[in-house]
């Protein structure tokens, strides 16, 4: 495979992460004091290939939420249905499974940074293709559940080979603080984004939120540009592994180690058993309702996101942390009895602290596992672990939105959230005791 085009768009930069050779020589930090030892580590950030990466997570946080807020709104204002933003959502669901498994595959195979380069440009096409149609005045919800659609497949191409490549970029002793730092930009995103979009509805319209994200994606192109080469690290890796054969060895190699599975095990545990956002609507419309209907619906979407920033801005306090196993079985519990507080209130300033609290909790679980997954397996594979890594997370919740909802239909709403977040808290204890693989496991040297 040829990669000499790695050295030919930038200064060349030796690979940095554990899979290969030891990169160009950093400072060393100096010691942490005072506050400094509670701040976010971001000793990644001082290599210039990570920094590249880790700068298109910025844009593309803020930039993606408003296509995220443009697209149902614009299908409700067509159909007057929120059935309709329903199926919109799971005709995105598919494509999304479907192309993250195959594309975990496909970055094994191929040159990451090309297979980047080409995913989001993709996204940016498909981000100009959504402004024609608003722009056109085509008014077509098929359209629209199309783009939708191909968009969601070329994310589903990009995310696993973006995150496969952050171990090729920092060594392991680097790796959670990497995830830190990525993960609370797209947390802050989450936050960001939606009230951009709110702010500039009124203004400018649907059209140009659309045309905002596709003129942020081409700063992100850009920017992967400049990245080093990232061809596989194993000889003889071919083209021929990104088919269902090499997507079924990803899947034996989960199931064959024990450490993987129960890292994907701890987040299905945490998402499909203890989110209850789906339930959201009806609480701030019955026991949050003396506050505000929209007031108390706003806080409680809002809580778990900045939750999460403020763990990653504190990640300082637990990211150097050696036993990731352990931590994410804290951590995983420490979300279940989060959620049944917030259950069991009906104080909203209780409930949004203790959301708040499970954000602090998913955004630890979200560093630990993302590490073991980049460090519990060697580069040739680890493309298709965060494809499998990308349908979890995105698939999690939406099955938890189905279940609390018929949950709460037979129980009621505070009674599924409460049960729900015991039943995290006891699933995960089981695991930890009966497979202590993951309880075991430490960060390699």
């Amino acid at each position: 495979m040829d990669t000499s085009k790695g050295s030919t768009h930038s200064e060349p930069e030796p690979r940095t992460g554990a899979s290969g050779p030891p990169g160009p020589a950093v400072p060393a930090e100096p010691e942490r004091t005072g506050w400094r030892r509670w701040a976010m580590d971001t000793r990644p950030l001082r290599r210039p290939a990570y920094r590249r990466l880790w700068s298109t997570t910025i844009v593309t946080a803020v930039g993606s939420q408003l296509t995220a807020v443009a697209v149902p709104k614009q299908i409700y204002d067509i159909t007057g249905s929120s059935a309709w933003v329903g199926y919109a959502s799971v005709a995105g669901l598919l494509p999304l499974v479907v192309f993250a498994l195959w594309g975990g595959a496909i970055a094994d195979s191929v040159d990451r940074r090309k297979l980047l380069l080409v995913t989001n440009t993709g996204i940016a096409v498909t981000s100009l293709l959504f402004w024609v149609q608003a722009v056109t005045g085509l008014a077509s919800v098929a359209v629209l559940m199309v783009l939708l659609a191909v968009q969601q497949a070329f994310f589903g191409l990009n995310s696993p080979a973006r995150q496969a490549s952050i171990a090729r970029l920092v060594p392991a002793d680097e790796l959670a603080a990497a995830n830190a730092l990525g993960s609370t930009v797209m947390q802050t995103g989450l936050i960001a984004g939606p009230l951009l979009a709110g702010a500039l509805i009124p203004v400018a319209g649907l059209a140009e939120l659309y045309l905002l994200d596709a003129v942020a994606l081409c700063a992100t192109v850009w920017a992967v540009h400049r990245l080093p080469a990232l061809p596989p690290l194993a000889a003889g890796v071919k083209a021929g592994c990104a088919g269902l054969k090499g997507i079924a060895e990803g899947f034996r190699h989960i199931s064959v180690h024990q450490v993987l599975l129960l890292s994907f095990l701890a987040d299905i545990v945490a998402m499909v058993l203890g989110m209850p956002r789906a339930l959201f609507p009806q609480l701030a419309a019955e026991t949050y309702a003396s506050y505000g209907e929209g007031f108390a619906l706003g806080m409680l979407f809002a809580a778990i996101p900045i939750g999460a920033v403020l763990g990653g801005l504190l990640s300082g306090t637990f990211s150097r942390a050696r036993r990731h196993g352990l931590m994410v079985i804290v951590a995983v519990v420490a979300w279940g009895v989060a959620v049944t507080g917030f259950g069991l209130t009906s104080n909203l300033w209780v409930a949004v602290a203790f959301l708040a609290a499970a954000g602090v909790a998913d955004m630890v679980s979200m560093v630990f596992r993302g590490a073991i997954l980049l460090s519990a397996v060697t580069d040739e594979l680890r493309g298709r672990m965060q494809g499998v890594f990308t349908v979890v997370v995105a698939g999690g919740p939406r099955l938890a939105d189905v279940l609390h909802g018929t949950a709460a239909s037979a129980l009621g709403a505070r009674t599924a959230v409460v049960g729900g977040g015991l039943l995290v808290v006891v699933t995960m204890l089981i695991l930890a005791a009966t497979m202590p693989a993951l309880r075991r496991h430490r960060a390699t040297a």
